[in-house]
């Protein structure tokens, strides 16, 4: 099908140094501009983030501190790029929260006032999310073969309780080892495997202040325990200590410790740092 566009489309995507908004870098910005005749032009071009880029990053993607060295910067390319993108409307996955937040953050940063706001902004993720639908009644249907309202009453806990204990048997039955032959398709009938592989986050208390981090060397390389496995620790991910172990700042800062417990922070975000704290003070003994 064919794209009824007023104007150019660009179709991008962006890998950065990390997911802050403001704090990282592109190293990698791709795009395709759709013309309203149909013509299609496309854009691929390294970036100097000019900073290292971390070694988590270079393991997602495949981009090396070797592959941007001597590659322009943004800056260098802004104009150029802002005036391939005037008069456009632009298109990504998850664009809205991310890309294009992070695309404004960089124009600015090089002087260019690129007015984002004029433009049509559309978000295939968003898309995706809203037409696919990702509730109780969406997975009932599609796993159980019924609609909810057939079997059940809406919006009530026992009733979605029962639901939802169908919807895991279902889930286990179309991705039985035995019958699904793509690995990564694959459900243990394992209760621990089904945990990790519904798990969204790494974080340690369930408001996300603190997360799991993998420890790293002096050389920036991740360091792994006897048996080759990441070796992980609390870091704040907020604040003026975000990114910091947890552990360190409660060692030369304490005071940060009190300060949170009274603070408007969730009991459960209290509690764990509480237990970091008390698990510390037994191991320094």
């Amino acid at each position: 099908m064919k794209l009824n566009l007023q104007k150019p489309l660009v179709v991008f995507d962006l890998e950065t140094t990390g997911l802050d908004i403001v704090k990282d870098r592109v190293i990698q910005i791709s795009y395709i501009k759709v013309y309203p005749d149909g013509r299609e032009v496309r854009f691929n071009e390294m970036l100097n983030p000019e900073r290292p880029i971390p070694y988590l990053v270079q393991q997602l993607t495949g981009i090396t501190d070797s592959d941007v060295a001597g590659k322009p910067t943004f800056k260098q390319i802004a104009a150029q790029l802002s005036e391939e993108f005037k008069g456009c409307d632009f298109a990504g996955f998850n664009s809205n929260n991310f890309d294009i937040p992070v695309l404004a953050e960089e124009f600015l940063r090089s002087g260019i006032d690129f007015d984002f706001g004029k433009c049509n902004l559309v978000d295939v993720q968003t898309i995706f999310h809203k037409m696919e639908r990702r509730n109780l009644a969406a997975a009932y249907k599609f796993y159980c073969g019924h609609k909810m309202e057939e079997d059940f009453e809406a919006h009530r806990a026992d009733q979605d309780a029962e639901a939802t204990y169908r919807v895991l048997m279902g889930e286990l039955d179309r991705y039985n080892p035995a019958t699904e032959s793509e690995p990564e398709r694959q459900l243990q009938n394992d209760i621990p495997f089904l945990a990790a592989f519904s798990k969204q986050n790494n974080n340690v208390d369930f408001a996300g202040r603190i997360v799991w981090a993998q420890v790293t060397g002096k050389d920036g390389k991740p360091e792994t325990d006897k048996d080759g496995k990441p070796l992980m620790t609390e870091v704040f991910n907020f604040g003026k200590h975000k990114g910091e172990p947890v552990s360190r700042v409660l060692r030369y800062d304490p005071g940060y410790f009190s300060w949170v417990l009274a603070g408007d922070f969730t009991y459960n975000t209290k509690q764990v740092l509480t237990r970091i704290r008390l698990r510390e003070s037994k191991l320094n003994r």
